[in-house]
């Protein structure tokens, strides 16, 4: 059976790789805009589906198809991707010393049935300061991930606690995909 990973985060490549599955990567290029007045676990839901749908749309429809989303919240408000080293910089600054939730919805779908999930994982960064964190942007670590911080990265150092699913955190919730997969007769 034919699995795609509609993905082009390379943590989530190499996430999905530690279940020993054949699969291929088709990335999704859909809009990742979330609607700050709706529940960010639907906004996330909803983003992991559309990537899934974008892809299934252009292949066989008996294709397993896995795509995920994550989204950093702190007090409500929402951190995506970093804009630019400013907005890396803000964020880094208001999660130091302070705890905050990681959200990844994933969604495995083949023909017209689809699960998504959502993993919430509450982590804690110490306090940082002003150097660490121009250090930590100078890496270019920061660019292209939630919150601004790959905790599987240089900015394991600022994280003091965890509380939930690592793997989550770092994108791709591999111990309920696993479960989700064995819904579609995939056991691993």
């Amino acid at each position: 059976m034919k699995i795609v990973l509609a993905s082009k985060s390379p943590r989530r490549k190499e996430l999905l790789s530690l279940l020993d599955l054949d699969f291929e990567i088709i990335t999704a290029d859909i809009d990742e805009t979330m609607d700050p007045s709706i529940c960010v676990c639907d906004e996330v839901a909803r983003i992991s589906y559309e990537k899934a749908l974008a892809v299934a749309n252009n292949i066989d429809n008996n294709a397993i198809i896995i795509s995920a989303d994550t989204i950093v919240e702190l007090d409500g408000k929402l951190m995506g991707k970093p804009k630019d080293e400013c907005d890396a910089r803000q964020m880094l600054g208001s999660l130091s010393g302070k705890s905050h939730n990681v959200h990844t919805a994933v969604t495995v779908l083949k023909g017209d049935r689809h699960i998504t999930r959502v993993v919430t994982t509450a982590v804690t960064f110490r306090d940082i300061t002003e150097a660490e964190i121009s250090a930590y942007i100078k890496t270019g670590e920061p660019m292209d991930k939630a919150g601004a911080y790959g905790i599987q990265g240089r900015a394991s150092k600022f994280v003091s606690g965890i509380v939930g699913d690592y793997f989550n955190v770092v994108g791709l919730p591999v111990c309920e995909l696993s479960l989700m997969l064995k819904e579609f007769q995939i056991n691993i």
